[in-house]
């Protein structure tokens, strides 16, 4: 796709036809029928059963059957044909690769034969939708080129994360103290460092304490998906890797539509071999928040108002730094309505929702604390407390200048990547539109006005316009060499530091 193509795919809404489903022979519906009818079955038995009896009880499970199949079929061909226009390939051999995904939901009747812990009802369900969707990517990366760069460079990165996070675990060992475990499994408690016990006791205990300081959204995911997995940690890990993934994918179809594939295709490798990006795939708010506000500017760009609003709902209830999505859109509404009189005037309304996200916590704060800005007045526990961007600079050169070897270390990071995120706004800004300016001045603004640097690293991890710029720098072959070589070997000893219980960032 070059740049300035419409982003979204029309679909065609031609309505299902029986013999549409027979383009593709036989063996696809039936195994898609199959398919349906096992979700239907199991979901009369999980939801129904226990409120119905007797006759109620069968009609249930008949209607559960019949609406299962229905729903199979009809999202099986609408699927179908969306990827078949998208990928450019007959409707008849989408039909038949996208009915592969389907046969994994067939797993769910071993919960009846097997009294394994593995093949409990909602763990195999929970297993059996993360194949289908595993599947889903697989065969779309077959077809589409997009789609199978981002899988490649997210399964590249995140291997080698892994790797290298376990081995450290396994062979270093975690630094000397007492520490939370997460789970009795070294090798999944290593994803549950730091800020992870924080988000972990949200979604198995509710807020207590110095837990407001964290916002509900990501916990609340936690706590959905775990009581499919039956367990948070678990929950925590799928939730983050999968919308990492989704989140390069907006990255690159918004970045290809502003530049072209190159630059997409750099930006998304910068940003998985940034080197705090291990928290992308640990059980931190990082890969939530950072598909959230990519994919708000994506629809932004596609002035999709309502739809980037939602989702600008969900990055502020994600994390405080969601609201300043609000300016971006206001610009780039504002941008469209002075250029075109055919645009959405009322489109602006849905900017209303971005700021929804935070008001919404700060009532939930007001009714349980009697102080709607807790969030922010409990983060004294870590020092911070507002104040101009340059104390947090004063604090951190007093630091440098009087500190120990640890504390310095640490400060030299966090000053190093505060001037690195400042220097690339600086030098890049003429090569963004306003509002990813905008967007991106502000995210350094606000954790600068917090009286101290901490966690400036990984807050640069989610700084999407300044990979949008080092991308189009990257071009030259010497800033790409560049790139690579400060990159990798901080992610590794930045993986490594985490997984043996180092505060990094």
């Amino acid at each position: 796709m070059s740049a300035g193509t419409n982003l979204s795919a029309s679909v065609n809404p031609r309505p299902l036809r029986l013999g549409d489903l027979l383009i593709a022979g036989w063996p696809a519906p039936v195994i898609v029928a199959l398919s349906g009818l096992t979700l239907g079955f199991f979901g009369w038995y999980a939801l129904l059963v226990p409120s119905l009896q007797g006759a109620a009880s069968e009609a249930g499970l008949i209607g559960s059957a019949l609406a299962g199949t229905a729903f199979a079929i009809v999202a099986w061909f609408g699927y179908s044909r969306y990827l078949s226009q998208r990928a450019a390939i007959t409707l008849a051999r989408s039909l038949r690769y996208d009915a592969l995904t389907w046969p994994p939901f067939l797993l769910l009747w071993l919960t009846f034969v097997s009294s394994s812990q593995l093949t409990h009802g909602a763990r195999l369900f929970l297993f059996a939708v993360a194949l289908f969707c595993i599947g889903k990517v697989l065969i779309a990366a077959r077809f589409n080129q997009t789609v199978r760069e981002v899988l490649i460079d997210f399964g590249a990165t995140r291997i080698a994360i892994i790797v290298i996070a376990e081995l450290a675990a396994v062979i270093i060992g975690q630094r000397a103290g007492t520490h939370v475990q997460e789970s009795s499994h070294v090798l999944l408690a290593v994803w549950g460092r730091w800020d992870a016990v924080h988000y972990l006791d949200i979604a198995t205990q509710g807020y207590q304490g110095t837990n407001m300081a964290f916002f509900p959204f990501y916990p609340l995911l936690i706590r959905l998906v775990g009581a499919l997995a039956g367990n948070h940690l678990i929950a925590g890990l799928l939730i983050s890797n999968a919308s990492f993934f989704l989140g390069l994918l907006y990255l690159y179809k918004l970045l290809e539509h502003e530049y072209d594939r190159a630059v997409a295709r750099r930006a998304i490798f910068y940003v998985s071999i940034f080197p705090t990006s291990v928290y992308f795939t640990a059980v931190y708010t990082e890969s939530l928040f950072f598909t959230l506000t990519v994919a708000s500017f994506y629809y932004m760009r596609e002035h999709k108002w309502w739809i980037a609003g939602a989702i600008g709902f969900f990055a502020a209830l994600t994390r405080v730094e969601g609201v300043l999505l609000l300016v971006p859109f206001l610009m780039e509404w504002w941008a469209v309505r002075r250029s075109s009189k055919t645009t959405d005037r009322y489109g602006v309304c849905a900017g209303a929702l971005i700021p929804l996200g935070l008001a919404i916590y700060m009532a939930y704060l007001w009714i349980l604390r009697a102080d709607p800005l807790y969030f922010s007045h409990v983060q004294i526990h870590w020092n911070r407390h507002l104040a101009p961007p340059w104390v947090s600079l004063i604090n951190a050169f007093d630091k440098l200048a009087h500190g120990s070897g640890v504390q310095v270390a640490h400060e030299s990071l966090e000053v190093a990547f505060t001037f690195l995120m400042i220097a690339v706004l600086l030098a890049g800004w003429h090569s963004l539109r306003p509002s990813y300016i905008a967007y991106m001045a502000l995210s350094i603004l606000v954790p600068m006005s917090t009286s101290n640097l901490m966690s400036m690293p990984r807050f640069a991890l989610v700084l999407f316009p300044m990979f949008a710029i080092l991308a189009r720098w990257g071009e030259r072959p010497w800033v790409n060499n560049v790139i690579l070589a400060f990159s990798l070997p901080l992610l590794g000893l930045v993986t490594v530091l985490f997984a043996d219980w180092y505060w990094v960032a």
